[in-house]
């Protein structure tokens, strides 16, 4: 990871144009993508990899901090926007007078930073403080978190939230008063997102190898004899849940400047069930597993979707179905059975 996150930028600003390694703009901005993309396949290990609980509504937490990002980018447009108002163009061309409330603190960069942690760890404490506390559990967690994600989805479409409907946010123009298609700032976001995702790793390591993490272990292989030891589930995965919902919104921040865009249909149901399917191709339970799939994944689509689009979700379909049948542990096991083969070859 911090091999990409240092070499991408070199590969791209210093390597002239034409030669087989320059990077093209492209490129980084694909990688870039990713890396947010495995920030949350690394949240969905923490809680499906480790404490065995399957979500599929994280990409709800991933759209909202996308969407507390976008809102202030769209205030940093000014009265730069088609109709140089001061409210954004889709709220000029709904005939809005003035701001939303939920719009208040939107053109200020911190309060807006603190909503892209709050506004998902709020709803994902609350969620989960009353389906953990009512025992739901399997694939009845799964569905009602994908249900959560699928109303949400249903309302942000609507015009009247405030949230621009089904175009959602898009034509950012700075960040922080600066230029946001610059090459300088494109790079510094790319670098920022390599950083986060080494760092949010270096922190689920330290978790997982402390006694917090051992009982989210115990808890997804026994919970009930967890309970007779006299510990408390609730508050463990509780606690993890939040965390990973938090980690959902922070890579949905960091994506939305370099993709340029935030809209519902990041909120779909398929999204996050892309998010499961990253985490169950690189290994869940591993870590670095889900994040290797997570590049393994998107960089196939990107290929597919350019090249055979027509085959994409063939492609993914056989591929999901391959891992649960023949490759449980995804390709992290799949690596280390083939070590174990060398191995035993030379020996």
């Amino acid at each position: 990871m911090l091999v990409v996150a240092v070499l991408v930028p070199i590969a791209n600003l210093l390597v002239p144009e034409g030669h087989p390694l320059h990077l093209s703009d492209y490129a980084v901005g694909l990688t870039g993508k990713i890396m947010c993309y495995a920030i949350c396949a690394l949240a969905m290990d923490l809680v499906w990899g480790y404490t065995g609980i399957l979500s599929l509504g994280h990409g709800l937490f991933f759209a909202l901090g996308g969407y507390a990002m976008g809102m202030y980018l769209m205030r940093q447009i000014g009265r730069d926007g088609n109709y140089a108002s001061d409210l954004p163009d889709f709220m000029v061309f709904l005939d809005w007078k003035t701001l939303p409330w939920h719009w208040t603190v939107s053109d200020n960069f911190v309060a807006q930073m603190l909503l892209v942690v709050l506004v998902p760890g709020l709803l994902a404490f609350v969620f989960g403080f009353f389906a953990f506390r009512s025992r739901i559990k399997g694939v009845y967690f799964s569905i009602i978190t994908q249900a959560m994600t699928f109303a949400a989805m249903l309302l942000f479409f609507r015009n009247e939230t405030g949230f621009g409907g089904n175009n959602g946010f898009t034509d950012f123009k700075r960040i922080l008063g600066q230029p946001i298609a610059t090459p300088g700032m494109r790079m510094g976001l790319f670098v920022l997102t390599g950083l986060t995702l080494i760092g949010f790793f270096l922190m689920a390591r330290a978790i997982v190898a402390s006694k917090f993490g051992r009982v989210l272990q115990a808890i997804r292989d026994a919970e009930s004899r967890v309970m007779f030891t006299g510990y408390d589930p609730l508050a463990y995965k509780l606690a993890i849940w939040t965390l990973s919902a938090v980690m959902c919104g922070v890579a949905g921040a960091l994506y939305v400047p370099q993709v340029g865009i935030i809209n519902p249909s990041e909120m779909s149901p398929a999204a996050s069930i892309e998010m499961a399917i990253w985490a169950a191709v690189g290994g869940r339970g591993t870590l670095i597993g889900p994040i290797i799939g997570a590049f393994f994944v998107n960089g196939a689509k990107s290929w597919f979707t350019q090249v055979v689009p027509e085959f994409w979700l063939y492609f993914l379909g056989a591929l999901f179905i391959a891992v649960t049948l023949f490759l449980p542990q995804g390709l992290i096991g799949l690596a280390a059975r083939l070590r174990g083969r060398r191995g035993e070859e030379g020996a």
